[in-house]
C-alpha cells in the first residue's frame, strides 16, 4: 500500500503544474540579462509577478519575490523610527524570532483558549504605548491548529491607532479569501511550497509603495527593482505561480471536499478515542487541518508509531516538531504541557483522498490500542 502524507501545513507535495512549470524554467536564462534568454527568464518572473499581484490585489510593482516566509517575515519586520512590535501569541517562529526590533519594543498579544487573537488584549497593548507607531503581527491562519484569526477586525483596531499590520498569510492562501481587500492587511507574505509549489520560492505583498523595504535586505545587483538583490530563482518563480493559480482557482471546490474529510477525521478519531482533546474545535478552522491530542501518549512516539505504519503526520510546526519544548501556540491557548506534549496534527491537500481517510482510521485505532496497552502494562 502506498503511503498516507498527512502532513500538508508542513509541506505540500508538488502539484503536476508547477512541476512541469518548473522543468519548463530550469534552462532559463538570467533575469537580468538584456539578450532573448534573459528576457524570456524575464518574461517568466514578470508573467509570475502578475498572477500573484492579481491574486492577492496589488499592484505589480508591489510584489517581490522572495525565497520563502522566513525570509519575507525577517524583511517586513525591521523597525521603522517611533514604531512598536505587536505580536500574536501563537505566530510562527519566523516571526516570533525573526524581526529586527529591540526587545524593548516588541509586545506579544494573547490569544483565547481556541487559539484567536484577542483583540480586548490587542486594545491594552496599544494603550499601553499611544505615541508609539504599532506594527502587528498577525498570521491569517494557524499553522498548528488551522485556526482562522481575525485578521480584518485586528487590521480595523490597528489602523485605527495609526499602524499597520503584517499577515503571514502562508497557510491561508487558498484556503480562505486572502486578498488585501479581504484581510485588510498592509503587508502580506506566501511561501510556495505549502502550496504545491517547490521550496525556494515565496512573495513578500505590499499594499503601497512607502511600506516596501528601504534599504533593500538583501543588497546586491539591484534585482527585484534594488528592493531584494541576487539572481533571480526563475525556475522556482514559475513552479510557484503556476501552484498559486492553480491552488487559487480550486479554492471552494477543495474547501467543500477537505471539510468532508477533516470532519470524518475527527469523528473517527473521536469515536476510537474518545478521551481526545480537539483544538480550536468552536472556533473557525480551514478545512485542512485537524490538532487534538491523545491524553498520556507522547507525540514523538505516536508520530513515530504512525510513520512505521506508513502514515505522515506531526506533531505540531515543522520547524518545532523535532524540539523537547511543548508547543508555544497550544501554551498561549492555556493548554497543559502534559496535554501539550500529546499534540498531534493532521493536514490535508489536493492529493489527500477518501480512501486514505478511510485506511488512516484503521491504522489510527491499531496503534492507538497498541500503545494504551502498553500504557497499562
Amino acid at each position: 500500500m502506498s503511503r498516507i502524507y498527512f502532513d500538508y501545513n508542513a509541506t505540500a507535495p508538488l502539484r503536476p503544474a508547477a512541476r512541469d512549470a518548473l522543468v519548463g524554467a530550469l534552462d532559463a536564462g538570467n533575469a537580468s540579462s538584456v539578450h532573448a534568454e534573459g528576457r524570456a527568464a524575464r518574461a517568466m518572473v514578470e508573467t509570475a509577478r502578475v498572477a500573484t499581484a492579481r491574486a492577492l490585489g496589488t499592484r505589480t510593482d508591489q510584489v517581490i519575490f522572495v525565497s520563502g516566509a522566513t525570509e519575507a517575515a525577517a524583511t517586513a519586520l525591521r523597525p521603522r523610527e517611533g514604531e512598536r512590535l505587536l505580536i500574536g501569541a501563537g505566530e510562527h517562529v519566523c516571526v516570533q524570532s525573526g524581526h529586527s526590533f529591540p526587545a524593548e519594543a516588541v509586545a506579544s498579544v494573547r490569544l483565547n483558549p481556541q487559539g484567536r487573537l484577542d483583540l480586548e488584549d490587542l486594545h491594552a497593548c496599544l494603550a499601553e504605548a499611544p505615541g508609539a507607531r504599532a506594527v502587528l503581527a498577525l498570521q491569517a491562519v494557524n499553522n498548528e491548529t488551522g485556526v482562522v484569526q481575525p485578521v480584518a477586525e485586528a487590521a480595523a483596531i490597528v489602523h485605527a491607532a495609526g499602524g499597520t499590520l503584517v499577515c503571514d498569510a502562508v497557510q491561508a492562501f487558498s484556503r480562505i479569501p486572502c486578498s488585501f481587500a479581504a484581510t485588510g492587511a498592509d503587508i502580506l507574505f506566501l511561501s510556495s511550497h505549502k502550496l504545491g509549489g517547490p521550496k525556494g520560492a515565496g512573495a513578500l505583498a505590499f499594499a503601497r509603495r512607502d511600506l516596501m523595504p528601504t534599504p533593500a535586505f538583501i543588497r546586491g545587483g539591484g534585482q527585484e527593482r534594488s528592493f531584494r538583490g541576487g539572481t533571480e530563482n526563475v525556475a522556482a518563480v514559475a513552479g510557484f505561480a503556476a501552484a498559486l493559480q492553480e491552488a487559487e482557482a480550486q479554492r471552494e471546490a477543495e474547501t467543500m471536499r477537505l471539510v468532508q474529510l477533516r470532519d470524518f477525521l475527527q469523528a473517527g478519531v473521536l469515536e476510537i478515542a474518545p478521551e481526545a482533546a480537539i483544538f480550536g474545535q468552536e472556533a473557525a478552522r480551514v478545512a485542512n487541518s485537524l490538532a487534538f491530542a491523545l491524553p498520556g501518549l507522547a507525540a514523538e512516539t505516536m508520530v513515530a508509531a504512525f510513520d512505521v505504519e506508513g502514515v505522515a503526520l506531526s506533531s505540531g510546526s515543522a520547524c518545532s516538531s523535532g524540539k523537547v519544548a511543548p508547543s508555544h501556540v497550544l501554551a498561549a491557548m492555556g493548554v497543559s504541557p502534559d496535554l501539550a506534549r500529546s499534540a498531534l496534527r493532521i493536514s490535508l491537500g489536493w492529493d489527500s483522498t477518501t480512501e486514505e481517510g478511510v485506511r488512516f482510521l484503521e491504522i489510527f485505532a491499531k496503534v492507538h490500542e497498541r500503545m494504551r496497552r502498553r500504557l497499562r502494562s
